[in-house]
């Protein structure tokens, strides 16, 4: 069996969706009604959470916000990187998606329906929350994805390792380029804390934790009793912020429902105009079904879990631009999971070239 074969085989067998993953949007949902119930009975709460906090960031919410980062760079495989020349077409069709055609699709329709908001402040947040999400490639919940699909997992792994790298380097800069072109300030030195607090200290952990327990326990351990473990402790920890996040700010959700509203048009156009990218820059280029697939679903997703931290870091727990990147996450399950469906609906009727198209 070759390498490749092996890697491929390995996360065909350690990948699957779980019940939570699987109804990710229906948690969400509920979070965001008792959080709204705990504002209105429970008014304490806010003044509890905020007493608890260092700067803008809120002790309890960082260590939620770390237990959710920390997963996803456990998919770091640096070793595969090196492949990267073996087929570099649809991983580099999938880095100008997810730096280039998302992040300006994203900036231009925020500008589009929010700047023109008359609350300048709101204007501002909620503009700055959809930039933050077009701008973080996944890391994550693609292998998911991937897997479901049957696409190529040998460039998934490949693909998300590259983009757990280039985000370190990317977001910070691509965020305050964005933000200034609509002369939306950001602090630059907050924008870069939050990089490395929300991503280069959870992939610090992540490389080392993962050399550490492989050596000890090995990796078959630590694919398929590990990562399952923190995969679940993640999604505590994102429902438990997500409850704290509409706790805080419930009353300007009952006065302001119509800011969810807006904040989702431009995210919606944007995954419209993102994947129908992705899938029709894949057909003309003659890409099989398996790196097709992957290249569409990698391509069109975000890392909400960085957009929310970065959101908080920047303009604290309580505040617009955190419950806009909240409404990034609540489309983006359902719009990748009905993703998935699409391409193997697609693939079996030809609009890719053949290559083992799965049932």
């Amino acid at each position: 069996m070759s390498e490749g074969e092996t890697l491929e085989s390995k996360v065909e067998e350690g990948r699957g969706i779980s019940f939570f993953e699987k109804f990710l949007p229906v948690w969400v949902a509920l979070c965001i009604v008792i959080g709204v119930i705990l504002s209105q009975f429970v008014p304490g709460i806010a003044d509890a959470i905020n007493m608890m906090s260092i700067g803008n960031i809120s002790v309890p919410i960082g260590i939620c916000l770390f237990l959710m980062m920390y997963p996803a760079m456990l998919n770091l495989q640096a070793s595969e990187i090196k492949k990267l020349g073996k087929n570099p077409k649809p991983i580099v069709l999938t880095l100008v998606s997810n730096w280039a055609v998302a992040p300006i699709a994203g900036a231009l329709l925020a500008a589009l329906f929010l700047r023109s908001h008359p609350d300048p402040q709101v204007a501002n947040e909620l503009t700055v929350a959809v930039i933050l999400l077009a701008a973080s490639p996944c890391t994550a919940m693609v292998l998911v994805w991937g897997w479901m699909a049957k696409g190529n997992q040998e460039q998934n792994v490949i693909t998300t390792s590259i983009n757990t790298i280039t985000i370190i380097i990317g977001f910070a800069p691509l965020v305050a380029i964005l933000t200034g072109i609509q002369a939306i300030w950001v602090d630059p030195i907050l924008l870069l804390i939050s990089a490395g607090l929300f991503i280069g200290l959870p992939l610090a952990a992540g490389v080392i934790s993962k050399k550490l327990i492989i050596k000890r326990k090995g990796e078959d351990w630590f694919d398929n009793t590990y990562r399952p473990l923190v995969g679940k402790i993640a999604i505590i920890a994102l429902l438990t912020t997500l409850i704290v996040l509409f706790s805080l700010n419930g009353k300007t959700l009952v006065e302001n429902p119509d800011l969810l509203v807006l904040v989702s048009i431009p995210l919606l156009l944007g995954f419209a105009i993102v994947v129908g990218y992705n899938l029709l820059i894949t057909k003309l280029l003659k890409l099989p079904y398996r790196n097709a697939i992957i290249t569409v679903i990698i391509g069109s997703s975000s890392h909400f879990e960085i957009a929310i931290a970065t959101a908080i870091a920047m303009y604290g727990v309580g505040s617009i631009a955190a419950l806009g990147t909240t409404m990034g996450l609540f489309w983006e399950v359902p719009i990748m999971l009905s993703l998935t469906y699409l391409g193997k609906f697609l693939g079996k009727r030809g609009f890719w070239e053949s290559d083992n198209i799965p049932n």
